[in-house]
């Protein structure tokens, strides 16, 4: 089987470029690839609401239902926010391409770096979190927490590249029957409710003794951990174009739908952890969402597909990073803030780049933090409200300076989204610093360097490369050709009669380590008499690329100005790969050599044996 016929297997024939429409997504597509991030959070949005709220007591519980009602609000909030940048900016690209367009180039840069962070992280969480749906039910597993989602990051690797048809057909499925069993779990709950059906004592409110206890800060950290519900948003206004057309109104749509289903699961999956008196695991190997699902039905086959459900969900949300990363990098290296290889789509019109670098980076964090969601959500979320704060801010710059119709409206509440926020920015840096988020606060202006760099280097390039079209023409120098040779065979015959076919002035150039190699090599040379000049070089170190290099920058000294120097290098390929051990491979060492150090053309003649 030949490597290219395992790459159809493994990744499927290759795409045309003409086929790129039928790649895009209809509205019911679009929701499980990219709105799964964000429906994902309840798994774990209501868990570090409680957690947060456990340092100061049980009792304390009852303050999440106001906090889950905060953040539904702000949901809605950053959902008209971002109807509004997919309309402006319906080529896609989201925060990024408001703040740049709005802000300047160095805005846009940090929050290009913001979102990668935060599509990063997203991996990671939503991996560790998928495995902690799989620990709760299947106990036995949590010695396998590391190797589990590692396998799991490079399934979704290896489905990304196969392209987002497929990845999308594939993804549907486990989505809307996740999105099914926590409606029926929400359903089931408030059923429970009404009826006074409940087993357990739902946790009274909080009384006025324990006011002193439960701090401000306290509940500034359990509203900013519960945030980590609200990423994943910001992912569909940055892919755009790759909704069918009409891509705008699909991209709000899907939006929209995200929304709502986030507001309804989120906020009724807070309700019945309040309602059944659910307090969180402190070891984290039992989720608050399997303990709901657990008391609404029992360890039954409903709450056994829930699990299942949660833990597909989880794995497939942090297919919206693997979607919105190779995006926005293939966006940002078009902008050269990023490395050129990340603007290509690979064979099947997918950005492989993007999607290899993305699993690395996840691999990385998974083993850095040992798969754990909770010692990886502190560093989350703080990426994307500084994307939301400076998108926001971008908007508000752009309804002052153009004043279109209704800018008055669109100015309040992209105004309003940017206060917020930036409150929960700052909530979330100040509340979460020792906890990890120190982190990305000195990760994020790093990276905005790096980039700022590779942005400047390409700037450099395209400085020396310019030339005026209109002045500057093309002229021919005949070439001066140098061939290594390390004896007399059939490849230095070959590449001797290229280099005459090209020039009338070629050079042969051996290297001797000895006085007796020197004179048998000139009798052997005159007597084969190719009618190319033979110069010897003793060398007194048994090196070949010094004196070559040394030969060179001497000739070029006297021919530069009338004449380019040319280097070809014979070369035998063996037939099988394994004999290429057997030999010293000085070919590719002098080309790697004399690229390295000045501008000569060195070319191979290459002479494949048989045997």
């Amino acid at each position: 089987m030949t490597s290219d016929s395992l790459k159809k297997i493994m990744f499927g024939k290759p795409l045309k470029s003409s086929e790129m429409e039928s790649e895009k997504m209809p509205v019911w597509k679009g929701l499980p690839i990219l709105s799964s991030d964000a429906l994902s959070s309840v798994s774990y949005g209501t868990e570090q609401i409680l957690l947060e709220l456990a340092t100061v007591g049980i009792a304390a519980f009852a303050f999440s239902l106001p906090i889950a009602v905060s953040i539904i609000a702000l949901i809605m909030l950053l959902v008209l926010s971002y109807r509004q940048v997919i309309e402006a900016y319906p080529q896609g690209g989201g925060a990024y391409m408001v703040s740049k367009e709005n802000l300047g180039m160095v805005w846009g840069r940090l929050t290009g770096v913001s979102l990668l962070i935060d599509y990063t992280l997203t991996v990671a969480v939503s991996i560790s979190a998928g495995v902690q749906a799989i620990t709760s039910a299947f106990p036995s597993a949590v010695p396998y927490i590391v190797p589990i989602t590692l396998v799991l990051v490079w399934i979704m690797v290896w489905l990304n590249l196969r392209g987002t048809s497929e990845s999308g057909t594939i993804f549907a499925i486990p989505t809307y029957f996740f999105i099914l069993c926590i409606l029926v779990l929400v359903v089931k709950g408030i059923y429970d409710m009404l009826t006074g059906s409940i087993n357990t004592h739902p946790i009274a409110f909080a009384p006025s003794s324990m006011t002193s206890s439960l701090t401000l800060f306290v509940l500034l950290k359990a509203f900013s951990s519960g945030c980590s519900a609200v990423t994943g948003i910001e992912a569909i206004s940055d892919a755009v174009p790759h909704f069918r057309s009409p891509s705008v109104k699909n991209a709000k749509r899907t939006l929209v739908s995200l929304g709502s289903l986030l507001a309804i699961v989120f906020g009724g999956v807070t309700v019945l952890a309040l309602g059944y008196g659910i307090v969180p695991d402190p070891n984290g190997h039992t989720s608050v969402l399997s303990m709901v699902t657990e008391q609404a039905f029992g360890r039954g086959a409903m709450y056994y597909a829930t699990q299942i459900g949660t833990m597909l969900i989880l794995v497939l949300a942090a297919n919206t990073s693997f979607n919105g990363f190779p995006i926005l990098a293939s966006i940002m290296a078009q902008d050269k803030n990023f490395p050129r290889m990340f603007a290509f789509r690979g064979d099947r019109l997918s950005f492989h780049y993007g999607i290899i670098t993305l699993g690395v980076l996840a691999s990385i964090l998974l083993i850095g933090f040992k798969g754990k969601t909770d010692a990886l959500i502190p560093l989350y979320a703080i990426g994307v409200f500084l994307s939301f704060t400076l998108a926001q801010g971008g908007l508000v710059r752009k309804w002052l300076r153009e004043r279109v119709k209704g800018w008055i409206g669109k100015l309040l509440i992209n105004g309003l989204g940017g206060i917020v926020s930036l409150a929960v920015l700052l909530i979330f840096s100040i509340t979460k610093f020792t906890e990890g988020a120190w982190i990305v606060i000195i990760i994020t202006p790093l990276l905005l360097w790096i980039i700022t760099k590779i942005s400047h280097h390409y700037d450099d390039v395209a400085k020396q490369l310019r030339i005026d079209i209109t002045i500057e023409r093309v002229c021919t120098k005949e070439p001066l050709i140098i061939v290594p040779v390390a004896g007399i065979h059939r490849v230095v015959a070959q590449s001797l009669n290229y280099a005459k076919s090209l020039s009338p002035n070629v050079i042969a150039f051996y290297v001797s380590f000895s006085d007796e190699d020197e004179e048998l090599m000139q009798e052997k040379w005159d007597k084969w008499d190719p009618g190319v000049r033979l110069v010897i070089f003793k060398s007194r170190y048994r090196t070949i690329l010094k004196p070559l290099a040394e030969f060179i920058e001497r000739i070029d000294t006297h021919v530069s100005e009338k004449q380019n120097i040319m280097v070809i290098l014979p070369q035998f390929m063996p037939k099988k790969w394994w004999h290429r051990l057997l030999h010293n491979q000085s070919a590719a060492r002098i080309r790697s050599k004399l690229q390295a150090d000045k501008d000569i053309v060195v070319a191979t003649v290459p002479y494949h044996l048989h045997e």
